[in-house]
Parts: structure tokens; sequence; C-alpha cells
């Protein structure tokens, strides 16, 4: 496959998956504005949603005092953002039509309806009381196109490429997050003999991350706890935005390329040794580590493995 073309595949995924990860951060500083917490400042979920989404030295500089309306606003349409959702969704669409004839025609139909119907929206027309539908509509049409890839998709080259954009934007996105708000994460946050007690920041980290109700199923008999949320997050490979679930499905991902080129790269060799250290690593060792530097480390290997395969399979 040349280089260009595997280059469009990986990034029309990872500009798709960080689309949906932006109306996720969106719709968690959106509902917790609803409902102020004690000791928030004014905004607060407002600018934790640009941390979040590192934009928040950008937003300083292009837009300057931080509003609902404006972050809602920069982190959904402007083009001046790199990371919008309209730029993600422009973007994926235009990579995709650069290898129209590689990909199947759902996908492309996925893809290409939603940029569609996206262009139509007026943004002076989203008032507060249309936002979460339009989120969650932002959020589904990210789920079809995760839906026509997988269903419709060959096990091909093309494949492996579009997997290792979805799952190293993801990787990334989980560990911002976790790290935007570590501290409510450490074990010292657990209050012990109260076990009716849960910080509002926790629910806010699962929702983000699509993992509230799930963290039930995973922990049936337990509130929420700042451990468990680490460990949840972190190394519990189940949980489809687990640093440990995305590097369980890349490293699958990096052997079925090593056998279909029938060689090994660089960067299939650290698709597995980040793995594997998740696989060998505990939270209390994690903890002893220090969270923040931990979760630090993580995207920086993350981003080291995309450069690697940037540069082992030549992307334009």
């Amino acid at each position: 496959m040349l280089g260009r073309t595997a280059s469009s595949l990986f990034w029309m995924s990872r500009y798709q998956e960080r689309a949906q990860n932006t109306s996720k951060i969106l719709e968690t500083a959106y509902r917790s504005a609803m409902v102020p917490q004690s000791g928030q400042t004014e905004n607060g979920e407002w600018l934790n949603a640009l941390e979040t989404a590192g934009a928040a030295a950008a937003y300083e500089f292009n837009i300057g005092e931080v509003s609902p309306k404006g972050v809602m606003n920069y982190l959904i349409f402007d083009r001046n953002n790199p990371s919008s959702v309209r730029v993600c969704i422009e973007t994926a669409r235009n990579n995709a039509r650069a290898v129209r004839t590689a990909i199947t025609s759902e996908l492309w139909e996925a893809i290409n309806t939603t940029h569609l119907e996206f262009a139509d929206v007026n943004p002076q027309s989203l008032t507060p009381d249309k936002i979460p539908d339009f989120l969650a509509w932002i959020s589904q049409r990210s789920h079809l196109f995760r839906g026509s890839l997988l269903n419709t998709t060959l096990r091909d080259d093309g494949y492996f490429f579009s997997q290792f954009g979805t799952f190293v934007e993801r990787a990334d996105n989980t560990a911002r997050v976790l790290n935007t708000r570590y501290w409510v994460l450490l074990p010292d946050n657990d209050v012990i003999g109260d076990d009716d007690f849960e910080r509002p920041q926790w629910s806010d980290i699962l929702r983000t991350l699509s993992g509230k109700r799930s963290y039930r199923f995973a922990y049936p008999n337990a509130k929420l706890k700042a451990y468990n949320i680490a460990e949840f997050l972190i190394l519990r490979k189940e949980m489809p935005r687990a640093l440990a679930h995305c590097y369980d499905w890349i490293d699958d991902t990096a052997k079925d390329m090593a056998q279909f080129y029938d060689t090994t790269e660089v960067s299939l060799g650290l698709a597995e040794e980040i793995y594997s250290s998740l696989q060998k690593m505990t939270m209390r060792e994690i903890f002893d580590i220090g969270l923040n530097d931990f979760l630090t480390e993580f995207r920086t290997r993350n981003n080291n493995f995309a450069n690697q395969l940037s540069h082992d399979f030549n992307f334009a």
C-alpha cells in the first residue's frame, strides 16, 4: 500500500474518533455546568473542557474570556481550531475522499453524509436547549462510522491502518482526560468509612469516557472510588476506552500487520512493548510512580508509536 493511502486511512479514523471525543468532553461540561459544584469557579467546567481538549492556550490567545458560548463555538465550529468538531469531520472526509476507491461505499456514505448534514447546521440556531441532542448526534455519527468500518471493511492493510488511527487517538484522549484531573483519582481521595461519599468529578470522568454505566457492571457492589476508577480506565482491558484495551487492540493489529507484510517494523515492536508494560503493571505500582508522571509518559510513548508508524510506512 502506498504511504499516502496508509496515511489517509490512519488520519480518517483518527479525526473521526477525535470528533466524538470532543463531543463527549462538551457534553460533560454542559451537564456539570447545570449543577454547580462546591468550590467550582465561574465557568470552571468550560475551562476544564478546553484543558481536556488540549485547547486552553490557543483559546486564550485567539478568543480570551472563557464563556459557555465561546467554548462551545471554539470546540465545535471554529475553523481556526484544528481540533474543532467541524475541522475533524471535514478532515476525516477529505482523507476518505483521497482514498475513495480503498474504502467501502457504506463507509463513504457514513462519512460524507455526516459532513453534509453538519455543514447545514447554523451555529446561531444551536440554543442551549438543543445542545444535548446535537452533541448526541455527533457521537451517534461516529458510532455509525465505526460500525460501517468494522462491518464492511476487508481485513487487510487498509483496515489495519484505520484501527491504528482509531486507537492511538482514543488512548491519547483517555490519558488526557485522566491527566487533567489526576489528583481526584489518587487513593487519598477515597474516604475511609464513608461508602456514600462520591466526588462529582468522578462521575464527570466516567461520563466523558462513556464509562459510567459499565463501571457499575465492573464493580457491582462498590460505590465510585478513586482507586477503582483509575484501574478501570487504565488497566481493565474489557473497558473499551481503557488504555489497556486500546493497546490490546493495537498490539493485535500490529501482529496481523507483521504477518500480512511478512516483516517486523520498529513501530510494530513498540506496540507490543507498550501493551506488555500495561499488562505487567498494577495500580499500586502506577501510584508509586506517580499517576501524573505515568500518564504523561504514556502519552509520550503513544505519540512515539504513531510517529514511528508514520516513518516505517512512509506516510505522506
